[in-house]
């Protein structure tokens, strides 16, 4: 059903929506009064944080104006429960911008936090943008003022099921809880970290890492950190300079932006622009948007839980909206009937058939009207799912996931996968086949190009391998080629130095030989002489004798 303009919402500044009255929680009457006749969708931006840390002056600019919010200007808070100001919103057209500004945590004059707690809570539950207002840095001392989100598992529960475990319900806490935004005032460090410079939010992430270790002081240290992690996926931050002089900062909402630091006037203005152009529409499960007697109904099923001391709880608080509404169908479709019978039967009817006859015509076009309600309630009930399931699938499709060899059997396969998620999911309705069926039609060409990018992938690759193959091979054979030439210089060199060796020997045995002989025919010419010598000196001594 097509939303409807809001009739002009005379609110000349912000109302009380929720008092806090001796600790207890109280809906104002005539804060309900505006929400319901605001017919349009709502971006409902809530801001927490400790008393006097200037929240209230966040929400006036975020308004367009530089009073409304009450800001106070002693130690004493101000705000007390939660307050509202509706006003256009300045960039979505037919939509409501609905401020709600908290009473400051952290007040001494309360005695416990108990009610700074469901304050938290609240603001968590009714929002779709949550801005949590500190000084100065992020440091453990701001971490442990966070102490509220971490009790949120305490305060809040998504199902209304006894069965479901804690852990359960805080993962389901990521689907209907708002973005987170942190609000930094009086920045006075520059942003860097180990030397390196940081962008605002790259600040918070750094803030966020946790420490190594399971002593208590570890996890007391972690717990904030993982249950901002934990419930808010998408957060910001926003760091502001001081905006004046600290005798001055009282005078604040008297001031003109001519007056304050340049720097932060601009810091301001980044911070309202992020908020208009990306806080949400109020939303809950399934896809419903709330409009502003949806989030009137939210409020008083919210309170009433926390009256009877239970929980709030999404899904009951969805039921209780659904409940309301199909009443309110059911009269308006009496109403109708009776207007319309009253209009065509002229009594008393000449005959029963003519009456019945006239009953049937008005119950076949309630029939058909019924109809097609139905029929477009699942329609959209089914196109919300479709967005959530098969959102993660097209971020990955945008980042190339699948542009690769083989990419294609893996799209298919996660796209089968979703899909079964898909028919998994209860209650669609009778247009779940034909809007799943319309939603995988619109992505064909998606399908297409990543078949055709994996087959021109996987081609190239082929090619890149044969080349590679042939590269491989010719390198082996150059290789093998030269080991044979250095096998066969080896075998050479090994068979020459062989051969040399073999005519080294050769010689050596000729030398010895020849030494020998010589050395024989010495022998003997030398014994030759000795006999020679001795028959000389036989024949000398003979004649010797014969002369005597």
């Amino acid at each position: 059903m097509p939303w409807t303009l809001a009739p002009e919402i005379h609110v000349t500044g912000p109302m009380c929506l929720i008092e806090n009255t001796n600790g207890e929680l109280v809906v104002n009457p005539e804060a309900l009064k505006i929400l319901s006749a605001i017919t349009q969708p709502v971006v409902v931006v809530a801001i927490v944080g400790l008393y006097r840390t200037g929240k209230s002056y966040l929400m006036n600019k975020l308004a367009g104006k530089n009073k409304g919010f009450s800001l106070g200007s002693t130690v004493k808070s101000h705000t007390k429960g939660i307050w509202m100001w509706c006003v256009p919103h300045p960039k979505k057209p037919e939509h409501t911008l609905v401020l709600l500004d908290t009473e400051g945590l952290g007040d001494v004059k309360k005695g416990d936090n108990q009610n700074d707690s469901w304050i938290f809570a609240l603001a968590v539950l009714l929002s779709s943008t949550l801005v949590y207002n500190s000084m100065g840095t992020i440091n453990q001392q701001a971490m442990d003022q966070l102490y509220y989100v971490t009790e949120l598992t305490h305060r809040i529960r998504s199902k209304s099921s006894p069965d479901e475990n804690e852990n359960e319900d805080s993962a389901d806490f990521v689907s209907f809880f708002p973005d987170f935004v942190w609000t930094l005032r009086d920045f006075s460090l520059d942003l860097e970290a180990d030397g390196q410079p940081l962008t605002a939010d790259e600040y918070l992430e750094y803030s966020l890492k946790l420490t190594q270790g399971t002593s208590e002081k570890d996890k007391n240290f972690n717990l904030p950190r993982l249950c901002i992690q934990k419930f808010f996926p998408k957060k910001k931050c926003f760091v502001f300079d001081l905006p004046i002089h600290c005798k001055k900062l009282a005078q604040l909402e008297k001031l003109h932006d001519e007056e304050l630091d340049p720097e932060f006037v601009q810091q301001v203005a980044d911070f309202c622009s992020y908020i208009f152009s990306n806080s949400k529409t109020k939303t809950l499960s399934g896809g419903i948007k709330v409009n502003g007697p949806r989030l009137e109904s939210l409020v008083l099923t919210y309170i009433d839980t926390i009256s009877r001391g239970d929980l709030p709880c999404m899904e009951n608080a969805v039921l209780a909206l659904a409940q309301i509404e199909n009443s309110a169908a059911v009269q308006k479709a009496i109403a109708h009937y009776d207007q319309q019978t009253g209009q065509k039967v002229q009594l008393p009817a000449e005959t029963l058939q003519e009456l019945l006859d006239l009953h049937r015509a008005q119950l076949d076009k309630k029939r058909d009207d019924f109809c097609k309600q139905n029929q477009e309630a699942s329609s959209d009930h089914c196109s919300a799912l479709l967005q959530v399931i098969f959102s993660p699938l097209e971020e990955e499709v945008k980042a190339g996931i699948y542009s690769k060899p083989g990419g294609y059997c893996l799209f298919i396969q996660k796209l089968q996968d979703l899909e079964k998620k898909y028919y998994e999911e209860p209650r669609k309705g009778i247009q779940a086949e034909e809007i799943l069926q319309t939603y995988l039609k619109s992505k064909e060409s998606v399908t297409d190009a990543i078949l055709q990018t994996d087959q021109i992938l996987t081609e190239k690759e082929k090619e890149i391998e044969v080349e590679r193959v042939k590269a491989e091979s010719a390198q082996a054979s150059a290789k093998m080629v030269e080991e044979m030439q250095i096998k066969y210089q080896q075998m050479m060199e090994e068979k020459e130095k062989s051969y040399q060796e073999h005519v080294k020997q050769l010689t050596e045995k000729m030398e010895r030989e020849r030494a020998q002989l010589l050395e024989e025919q010495e022998k003997t010419l030398t014994s030759k002489f000795q006999v020679s010598k001795c028959i000389t000196l036989w024949f000398v001594f003979l004649f010797s004798l014969c002369s005597s």
